[in-house]
């Protein structure tokens, strides 16, 4: 029999934190809050009723992967439209991450947020989603255009000058002794110098003259349009098409047009000429005529016309 006057000191094992158990907190209830943090943020709505509930597919809903450490969510909203969905979904990301990683204790991984569905915005409520933000300016862009025509004339005088450069240095180090030649620039000089008028000195000079007024005309002249703009109903042109991708368009119409064997069209800055070889048993002007109505409707979404020209020819052997 134990002592009376004695006590047994509880275990102080029991107080452990690993013997207390463990929390689990499955991904249902992860999903709980996930959503239900989601509904907090003005814009997102709760779409359902009806069968949804038995299927599931009412929004919003969230699949749950949980980790050792962490979670991760894929959660699918409605919203009220119109809204800013990137300014929305700035806020579902921090509403949620917050939300789940103060009421389970793990921290979000990764969050997907998709927008499964929409709703309009009731009349007088305006203020339930976040407003979209302003349309910013349209800058006009620019027009693409081909290379200077001065590009040529430029590097020709840049490696001119490259090589003067050289030839100035071999004409330094030669006046300080580091190496030995004949000086040419010196030499040079002292052969115009001692020059008389002579009589090819004349074309010389009206080369030079020319080639001048010719530099001088390459470095003012415009840059040449590559491209034509599409008219796409905007107030600056943001389509550009080539020439080849003009032609192309134009021969692929009236390939579709009946009794065309075979056509081929070139074009240039003012105009398109379609070049048709037609079938035997066609007539000429009739299938002109239906080629460049057919043509001139593909060449509508220009914002600069083009001349339209159409040839028909038929095959060898016939009149």
């Amino acid at each position: 029999m134990a002592d009376p006057d004695t006590t047994t000191a509880p275990d102080d094992t029991t107080d452990e934190p690993g013997a207390r158990g463990r929390l689990i907190i499955k991904d249902r209830a992860i999903a709980k809050i996930a959503t239900t943090a989601a509904l907090q943020v003005p814009g997102v709505v709760q779409q359902g009723g009806g069968l949804t509930r038995f299927t599931g597919r009412d929004l919003p809903r969230a699949d749950v992967s949980t980790g050792a450490r962490s979670v991760a969510v894929n959660l699918y909203l409605g919203v009220r439209w119109p809204c800013d969905v990137a300014e929305l979904t700035r806020r579902v990301h921090r509403e949620v991450g917050d939300q789940v990683e103060n009421l389970t204790g793990m921290p979000l991984h990764q969050l997907g947020v998709l927008v499964a569905g929409t709703d309009c915005a009731a009349p007088g409520d305006p203020d339930e989603c976040p407003a979209p933000r302003p349309a910013p300016d349209v800058v006009a862009p620019r027009t693409p255009t081909a290379a200077p025509a001065a590009v040529p004339a430029a590097v020709a005088i840049a490696v001119g000058l490259l090589a003067l450069a050289a030839v100035a240095a071999r004409e330094l180090l030669i006046a300080r002794g580091a190496i030995s030649g004949a000086p040419w620039l010196r030499n040079t000089f002292e052969w115009i110098g001692r020059l008389h008028w002579e009589q090819w000195l004349v074309p010389v000079s009206l080369a030079a003259l020319v080639l001048g007024v010719l530099f001088v005309l390459l470095a003012l002249a415009p840059r040449t349009r590559t491209h034509v703009p599409a008219r796409i109903g905007a107030d600056a042109p943001a389509v550009w098409l080539r020439p080849v991708d003009v032609a192309r368009m134009c021969s692929a119409r009236a390939g579709t047009v009946a009794g065309v064997l075979s056509a081929h069209t070139t074009v240039d800055r003012r105009r398109a000429t379609v070049h048709v070889v037609a079938a035997p048993d066609r007539p000429t002007g009739e299938l002109r005529d239906v080629v460049a109505d057919a043509v001139r409707d593909s060449l509508t979404v220009l914002d600069r016309p083009l001349k339209l020209r159409v040839r028909v020819r038929r095959t060898r052997g016939e009149s």
